[in-house]
């Protein structure tokens, strides 16, 4: 029934694709005939005239999305977008995003053209397609704030500067300078928990006589979900209990209220988030405009880790006693208080025939941990043994530390036409920027980290505390022209000076040739530089976990010289694409466009082993790891480091094609629109592991099978979206199929994806439909009732090995975090809007 119904909606959207154009209403709006700022200095540039690839995210496809997320909004629109569906440890609390199937931190998010900030919170978990990611939380940006997004699928470190290498998210607020609106949207996946609320409201204010002020504020909750059964450790897969345990830790399951299933680190994140924005601008003349906006968020969030079984915590009297203070177990939470702030301020005119825009923008955003319902296992022990009874008041919650990532970034630039006898006026445009940054870890409270810290997530000690910066400036110059009427050219050239890195310089070429106004042709060449964020060289932490010791080693830091890794240098890149854009009729357009991306010195996280069991595999590495002052008396299993490091170079091919249509049939009015991607990225060389720590079982490569499929095969190369929006008078239906392509993954339950317990883990092709049946009961009040994933398709589960055990993980049953869909299944939504 399910195949039927997909195949239905494929075929009934395609349909009017081939139809006769006539079909359209006279009036209909033409495909890209909006006014874009991206990819261009040009004033009045059209989406549908540019020579580079952008993708326009309207209202509409903005509220038909259920979540009241910025990242579905995008994921759900953008076929070359994917999003991580969850995370490890903190990173479970900031999902990130990517373009084109390469790092999140490649993609630079602007606001009204204007740099945003990142945040400090950063995904270590190597294995995982998203490691590394250190980019823009667009948690932050409520949804109604937003008036489009303009997504430049291209590389445009030369126009942009640093992290442009797939591609620029423009978010354009809106600017009314009256009424507004009031949404509430409630909802939850159809199993697994996650209720969702949020409330948003959108006001607009005149400013005197010439100027405006929009607000929007928004509150939004989420409640965790949950995955999988129960905990290998104690449970056969049928989840009966195991032979052999000690009394103590029987005892403590069988009390545990949520037994057999105690383990619930899979799944969602519980957070609440407030976020304030406001966008305002003044016209004290004809040539001089004042402008500003600004954003304030505070979130908080809990992520669950791995049970504890009551014996974990013990201790001995004086007397000789046994003490066991947590007799069910404990269920250790990582939490995050999180506060972000943004404010840019400028002056934007004419003056003699130039076009000015200088502004300052300041960024911060500063994350408190905390590890709760844990213990200090070690502490306590030494605590107890000098008291003849049981101690009470044993300290469960612990302060961690704090990571505080701020910048600093100036604008100034000038733009002028000048007509040079060509077709169209030349436009120069020529400007600098001056970025400071710095990024600090705060150390936690003593209890957090000493003798082997609290219980899942020790805190920063103070050989983690520290605090680095950088700064930086460039200046760019940009020559657009049409030497024909049929034929533009955009040419960009960029300087930057890092005061870590020194000097680069980076260009970009783009042409189009119109050989009609139905059919023309457009390709880009560059080159681009990323340099390697603060946290990526700087962040330093510690992760225990049942059986397990790691520690995530500062790329930058004496220790990983020691071990034979090299300080981070910035990623190089080189872009190249050729596209097609056919637009036969008013109301269709189609553009192809293929791409190549090549990454130098790619960014990658390495784990290299100190000991597997009793057994020593690198005595440095063991040796880096007490130096910080971290134990692995609790690393039965395994211990080791993480290092990120310049260990790869990737190549990325691919071919994004888009196709709108609109038709009316009589009984309403259809806007019809086909996104398809495919990209494919291999590994074209990787490093060597160093000497110093080289293993021939365990550290052999920079990267694991597992870590290496996240380069190249865990998301998936295809990923098509196909839409049908649906008018008439009060009703509005809209309907959704994301097609997602295979993607794979090596698991095991060491992390490398090899050995004799390894699973290749696959999703095949996938149909996702989303709907959204919309109903305006006045011309101000309207009802939305929808789902996102209709039919509940869920995720992969991990497999069950041979020595009966996950693949992955202590969960059975546990989703598997690749899927590319999400974990959650269906998600069923209702929301209500006024508009005043």
């Amino acid at each position: 029934m399910k195949k039927f119904l997909f195949c239905t909606t494929a075929l009934a959207l395609f349909a009017p694709m081939m139809a006769n154009a006539q079909e359209a209403p006279a009036d209909a709006e033409a495909p890209g005939s909006a006014i874009i700022v991206t990819g261009t200095r040009q004033t009045g540039m059209r989406a549908a005239d540019s020579a580079a690839p952008i993708q326009l995210i309207g209202q509409q496809a903005i509220q038909s999305v259920g979540q009241p997320e910025l990242n579905q909004v995008l994921a759900q629109s953008l076929p070359s977008l994917n999003f991580s569906a969850g995370g490890g440890d903190t990173a479970n609390m900031t999902l990130s995003v990517a373009l084109r199937g390469i790092s999140p931190n490649d993609t630079m998010v602007l606001i009204n053209g204007k740099r945003r900030h990142t945040t400090a919170n950063l995904a270590v978990l190597s294995g995982s397609p998203y490691s590394g990611a250190a980019t823009t939380d667009l948690t932050f940006l409520p949804v109604s704030s937003i008036d489009h997004i303009e997504v430049l699928q291209d590389g445009a470190a030369a126009q942009y500067g640093s992290d442009a290498v797939a591609g620029v998210v423009n978010i354009i607020l809106k600017n009314a300078d009256h009424g507004g609106s009031l949404t509430v949207t409630g909802g939850q996946n159809y199993e697994n928990g996650g209720e969702t609320v949020s409330a948003a409201g959108n006001v607009g204010f005149k400013l005197g006589e010439g100027g405006f002020i929009n607000v929007t504020g928004e509150y939004k909750f989420h409640n965790y979900t949950q995955h999988g059964t129960c905990d290998r450790r104690y449970y056969n897969s049928d989840c009966t209990m195991k032979s052999g345990l000690s009394d103590v830790v029987v005892a403590g399951l069988e009390a545990n209220s949520d037994s057999p299933n105690v383990n619930k680190i899979n799944g969602d994140a519980r957070y609440s988030l407030i976020s304030l924005f406001a966008n305002a601008g003044y016209d004290f003349s004809d040539a001089v405009q004042a402008y500003a906006f600004g954003s304030y968020g505070n979130r908080v969030a809990k992520a669950y880790e791995n049970y504890r079984n009551a014996a974990r915590v013990s201790g001995t009297t004086s007397t000789g006693e046994t003490v066991y203070p947590l007799s069910e177990g404990f269920s250790p939470q990582e939490s995050i208080r999180e506060e972000d702030f943004s404010l840019t301020g400028g002056l934007k005119g004419e003056v003699s025939s130039w076009n000015y825009d200088g502004s300052v923008t300041y960024g911060r955003d500063a994350v408190a941990l905390y590890t709760l319902d844990s213990a200090n296992p070690s502490l306590f022990s030494d605590l107890q043994s000098t008291s003849a009874t049981a101690l009470t008041g044993l300290q469960r919650d612990f302060y961690d530390g704090t990571l505080i990532n701020d910048e600093w970034v100036g604008d100034l630039s000038f733009t002028r036409d000048f007509d040079l006898g060509m077709a169209k006026p030349l436009t120069l445009a020529v400007g600098g920027q001056f970025r400071k940054g710095s990024y600090t870890i705060e150390q936690g409270e003593y209890s957090s980290y000493t003798s082997g810290g609290a219980q899942s997530y020790p805190g920063f000690s103070p050989t983690d505390a520290g605090s680095w910066g950088r700064h930086s400036w460039a200046g760019y110059i940009d020559v657009a022209f049409n030497p024909v009427e049929a034929l533009h050219l955009d040419l960009a050239g960029r300087f930057e000076n890092y005061s870590d890195f020194g000097s680069v310089w980076i260009g970009k070429a783009t042409g189009r040739y119109d050989f009609s106004p139905a059919i023309a042709v457009r390709g880009t060449v560059s080159n681009g530089f990323r340099a390697p964020t603060l946290a990526e060289e700087y962040y330093s932490s510690v992760n225990v976990g049942p059986g397990s010791t790691f520690g995530q080693l500062p790329a930058n830091s004496d220790a990983a010289q020691l071990l034979g890794f090299s300080k981070l240098k910035p990623e190089k890149s080189t872009n190249f694409s050729l596209g097609l854009v056919f637009h036969p009729t008013p109301e269709l357009q189609f553009t192809v466009d293929a791409y190549q991306i090549k990454i130098r010195d790619r960014i990658i996280s390495s784990t290299v082993y100190g000991s597997e069991g009793d057994e020593v595999v690198s005595q440095a590495v063991l040796d880096a790891l007490h130096a910080r002052g971290i134990s692995t008396a609790d690393a039965t299993s395994y211990s080791g480091v993480n290092v990120f490091n310049n260990g790869a170079d990737t190549r990325t091919r691919g071919v994004e094609a888009t196709a709108t249509y609109a038709s009316d049939f009589g009984i309403g009015h259809v806007d019809w629109s086909l996104g398809l991607n495919y990209n494919k990225t291999v590994i074209t060389s990787e490093g060597s592991m160093p000497s110093e720590v080289y293993d021939s079982t365990y550290n052999t490569s920079l990267l694991t099978q597992t870590a290496r499929d996240a380069l190249t095969t865990a998301t998936p190369r295809v990923k098509a979206i196909l839409n049908a929006l649906w008018t008439s008078g009060k009703w509005s239906v809209n309907l959704r199929e994301t097609i997602y392509g295979k993607a794979s993954e090596h698991v095991s339950p060491d992390g490398s994806g090899t050995g004799d317990d390894a699973v290749l883990l696959k999703t095949g092709v996938t149909g996702i439909t989303d709907l959204d049946i919309g109903y305006k009961i006045t011309p101000m009040i309207r009802l939305d009732i929808g789902a996102n994933n209709l039919f509940d398709k869920q995720a992969v589960k991990i497999p069950t090995t041979a020595n009966g055990r996950p693949a992955d993980g202590n969960v059975y049953n546990a989703a598997a975090l690749f899927t590319p869909w999400g974990i959650n299944g269906g998600y069923w939504y209702a929301r209500a809007t006024l508009a005043f």
